[in-house]
Formats: structure tokens, sequence, C-alpha cells
């Protein structure tokens, strides 16, 4: 499979909620270093079979991902929060691809060139990428 997504993360399903329209699903990624939650249509979820313990990948587009430099008191309504460091930075005419390296798993961010400026980032920066578990695409193999 090819996608336009520059984040894939292939995991199992820990947790599966339904709800009326929605179902929250849980994906405790390879390795078990950390869990993505993805917020997905119940239609979704039955088409594709989801259950406790199925073979699934999230996709994430980098330009969902926000990125924050220093850790404080501030909290964020999005669920998904890898930390990681930085180990490429690509500025290009308006934007920068940050890649990390969050616990063995490669994320990328596509922020503007003056919000890459602005938070100092660096090859080696410490940085938590956030993101909403409804910008999370669920797929199943096959």
């Amino acid at each position: 499979m090819k996608t336009s997504a520059r984040n894939t993360f292939n995991g199992t399903v820990s947790n599966l909620q339904h709800g009326a329209v929605n179902d929250e699903v849980s994906i405790a990624l390879a390795g078990g270093r950390s869990t993505i939650h993805a917020i997905i249509t119940s239609g979704s979820a039955k088409a594709l079979g989801l259950q406790v313990g199925s073979e699934v990948f999230a996709l994430v587009k980098s330009s969902s991902v926000i990125l924050v430099a220093e850790e404080g008191s501030a909290r964020f309504s999005a669920r998904n929060n890898l930390r990681g460091k930085i180990t490429r930075l690509e500025t290009g005419a308006v934007n920068t691809e940050v890649v990390l390296d969050a616990d063995g798993l490669t994320l990328v961010a596509i922020i503007t060139n003056e919000s890459a400026r602005g938070l100092g980032l660096a090859v080696g920066s410490s940085v938590q990428a956030i993101f909403k578990a409804s910008s999370v695409i669920v797929g199943v193999a096959g």
C-alpha cells in the first residue's frame, strides 16, 4: 500500500469504545511503546471488522501534527502525544519538514518556517508531537 500520508504506524487494537455515531479506537503500536487514539465512524469500524486484537495501521498527515518545544503547564485537547528528538530538519521556501524519533518510531511534521524559528528547533532538540484523534485514519490489510 502506498499513501501520501507521511506517518504510518502499525499496531493492534487494544480498546474499542462504541458510540452512537463514532467509535474510539485505541491502537497499541508495535513494540508496545505508545498508544494512538483514533475517532472513526461506527460504520467504518464495522466495515473494517475492528475488534480488540485486530491488526491495523494508522495514518496521520504530517500537516496534522503540532509540535510543542517546551513542556509547561499547558494542557491540550489532542489525545495523541508522542515525545521525541528531532533527527532532521528540511527548510523549504515556506514550510519546514521536521523528522522525529519518538521511541524508535519515525514521525514527520510540516510546520511553517516562522514556527520552526520561533520554537528554536534544531537537530537533537526534544519536542512533543500532538495530533487529534479525529486526524487519524485507521486501516486494515487486505
